[in-house]
């Protein structure tokens, strides 16, 4: 009996979520407010992080910018103070390195306060093929694109699991969803972040802390320098994003509790077709939008002397 009123159950609150998903596709969710919350950016002196911080901060939220470049840290701050930010708080922090990650986090929470929203955005891409990928960049690509994921959310999350109030924001990727020709080390990583935040997220619903919300990010290669040179085959289909677009559907996400958002839109599509097509036919679709020759002729940001 119990097993056909389960069934019953589960039957009945999936078409109810399902007419619920619907309805919010049409209707907007109401947005919470973020002012007056804690938040942490790395990776904050430049691209996609720097928007962040700027949006978060016009929204009256205390922003802790994160990064290992003084310099793009003092002009994302000085851009944010001119927008009208009072505050701002900056570190130099490698999160590749875990005892920097603790150290850091213990200056933020004595001289902020617990912060409530965590955005993991800090990311490196090495961009060879595997067996050309030297040993030390494959251990710092797992060491800054998932492992600090680890050490953030070690030295946060027990405040807001205390509170039942917060948000964990990861920034992944498309390439966290398939596997890309020339980008092995970045793909395990980014599969290993969105992994690793639906595994917590689990954990907070089991533990009965609904308060502390999960949204994981997937966008494709957005224009912030990290994958200059990649060549797009057909860019109508599968654009290049801007950082402002995408910073902003992040926030409009995080403020919705939005929990998987995908960029551009028709990666849900692509995605679902991946799950359900024969492999042959999914290979046959990445060759027809260019992926498999994607990073032939990748360059990268360039390194500053």
């Amino acid at each position: 009996m119990n097993f056909l009123l389960e069934t019953f159950k589960v039957i009945g609150l999936s078409l109810y979520y399902v007419l619920e998903s619907l309805v919010f596709f049409v209707v907007p969710r109401r947005k919470k407010n973020v002012s007056g919350e804690i938040v942490l950016i790395t990776g904050a002196g430049s691209g996609v992080g720097r928007v962040l911080s700027l949006k978060f901060a016009s929204l009256g939220a205390t922003v802790v910018l994160w990064d290992i470049n003084q310099e793009g840290l003092k002009e994302t701050s000085r851009l944010a103070r001119e927008n009208g930010a009072e505050r701002v708080h900056c570190y130099i922090c490698d999160c590749s390195k875990r005892q920097d990650v603790y150290r850091v986090a213990d200056q933020v929470k004595k001289e902020v306060g617990d912060v409530s929203i965590l955005v993991n955005n800090a990311g490196i891409v090495t961009g060879k093929r595997f067996i050309d990928s030297p040993d030390s960049l494959l251990e710092k690509t797992m060491e800054v694109n998932i492992m600090a994921h680890f050490w953030t959310y070690k030295a946060f999350l027990p405040a807001m699991i205390a509170s039942n109030h917060g948000h964990l924001v990861s920034i992944a990727s498309s390439a966290g969803l398939m596997g890309i020709n020339c980008l092995s080390d970045y793909c395990a990583s980014k599969f290993a972040a969105i992994g690793f935040a639906e595994s917590v997220d689990f954990e907070m619903r089991y533990l009965g802390k609904t308060g502390v919300k999960t949204t994981v990010v997937g966008p494709f290669i957005i224009n912030t320098g990290m994958f200059d040179g990649c060549r797009f085959k057909w860019p109508n289909l599968l654009p290049a994003l801007e950082p402002e677009y995408v910073a902003e559907k992040i926030v409009t996400a995080v403020r919705q509790d939005q929990e998987i958002l995908l960029l551009p839109r028709s990666l849900y599509f692509l995605l679902t077709l991946k799950c359900v097509l024969p492999v042959k036919v999914a290979v046959l679709l990445v060759d027809y939008f260019g992926i498999l020759g994607i990073m032939d002729s990748f360059k990268g940001r360039a390194k500053k002397d």
